[in-house]
């Protein structure tokens, strides 16, 4: 029996450190040996674009978030506007409405889904109203840099690019120290996206900003949410998903650990299937690096709820082995304690609020898997207040 503790204690370890620790230094590593690769432009590419926007009750920032919108940066004759309400029942649609009425010489649209059945929803079922070349999505809490779909679209260089995400810029990084570990966390994750991006695809994008051809676009089950799906979907098919970095939309994290507790589980109310979501995705023959990519930015760290609690377990068993595992079982409960010194005190320490912020994106996997096991996963949310 022992044999078995130790083997699921050294893989349950391997997935933690290969997570966290081995894989961004071996994507960096590999991002040295592609430094030549560069993003390919083409600025003169301007296709026709629908700009849509899904919005649920976000009567606080929809109109902030419509005069961003056509300030952007792009021929106005190629450019529309489509607000995807998802069954509003606040005063979004009527500001809407109202601002459609004061700008009537610009293409915007307001689909007003008749029931709530999530972001993705409301995305298919508006989808299917465009007529142009290209969409953007973005969402009505984020504001788009004036160039961002100049940028988007100058990306798309070739047949095989399929989607292109832009660049999530916290603006709020400052505020706490919980929209700090947030936003160093998001840095870092982009720093590995732009050197998966150089390389072959992304492993997934942000909803704050992407874009892809209106052909390309596939109705996904509302439960799913495109960031997580579509750039492995379209791997899948031989295409990739790209980042340009240049395209920049601007966001607050959350300030506060309930809602960005909330957000996190929302992000895995469908953490199982994103495990492995196709078997042919092990197939490093012929997915080449993105199988690499997708094993160590996505599965490892969809397995680290059952692999912090199969190494805690095992490593409790294991104890009077030796003092190796009497060491580590001793480093792990400290690592843990250190986190709930952080919850009682309140210190401002950043290591304390890093230990903290981990264990707390690890208890949100819990609650999104527990969520599935009992059927309370849905395909939608109630919006953070603290990002709005």
């Amino acid at each position: 029996m022992n044999l078995l503790y130790k083997i699921l204690f050294y893989i349950s370890g391997f997935i933690i450190v290969w997570a966290m620790v081995g894989y961004p230094l071996s994507i960096q590593i590999i991002g040295k040996l592609f430094k030549n690769r560069r993003l390919e432009k083409d600025y003169s590419h301007q296709p026709s674009v629908t700009v849509m926007v899904v919005a649920h009750n976000e009567e606080k920032v929809i109109l902030e978030k419509l005069n961003n919108i056509i300030e952007l940066d792009y021929p106005r004759e190629k450019i529309e506007f489509l607000i995807a309400s998802d069954n509003s029942t606040d005063r979004t649609n009527e500001i809407v409405k109202q601002f459609m009425n004061e700008h009537q010489d610009r293409n915007i649209r307001l689909y007003e889904v008749k029931a709530r059945k999530g972001k993705t929803n409301a995305q298919n079922e508006a989808q299917k109203t465009v007529t142009s070349e290209y969409l953007v999505m973005t969402d009505a809490n984020s504001i788009m840099d004036k160039n961002s779909v100049i940028e988007l679209m100058a990306a798309f260089t070739s047949e095989d690019i399929a989607y292109v995400s832009g660049k999530l810029s916290i603006i709020n990084q400052k505020s706490s120290d919980i929209s700090n570990a947030e936003a160093n966390y998001w840095n870092s994750d982009l720093a590995t996206r732009e050197i998966e991006s150089r390389i072959q695809t992304i492993t997934a994008g942000n909803g704050a900003l992407y874009a892809c051809r209106t052909k390309d676009y596939y109705d996904f089950d509302p439960i799913q949410c495109h960031d997580s799906a579509m750039p492995p979907l379209y791997a899948l098919q031989g295409k990739r998903a790209i980042a340009n970095h240049d395209a920049i939309a601007y966001e607050k994290a959350g300030e506060v650990i309930e809602d960005e507790f909330g957000r996190k589980v929302r992000m895995n109310r469908i953490i199982l299937k994103h495990i492995l979501p196709d078997v042919r995705i092990l197939n490093i023959f012929k997915y080449k690096w993105f199988s690499f990519f997708y094993f160590g930015h996505r599965t490892c760290r969809y397995l680290l709820w059952i692999s912090h609690l199969l190494m805690f377990v095992t490593n409790a068993l294991l104890m009077q082995e030796s003092l190796f595992y009497t060491t580590t079982f001793i480093a792990q409960l400290l690592f843990y304690l250190l986190a709930l010194v952080k919850v009682f005190t309140k210190l401002d320490n950043k290591y304390l609020t890093l230990i903290y912020y981990y264990c707390v994106t690890v208890i949100a996997q819990w609650v999104g898997v527990y969520n599935i096991l009992t059927g309370k996963a849905k395909p939608f949310w109630e919006k953070a207040d603290s990002t709005r």
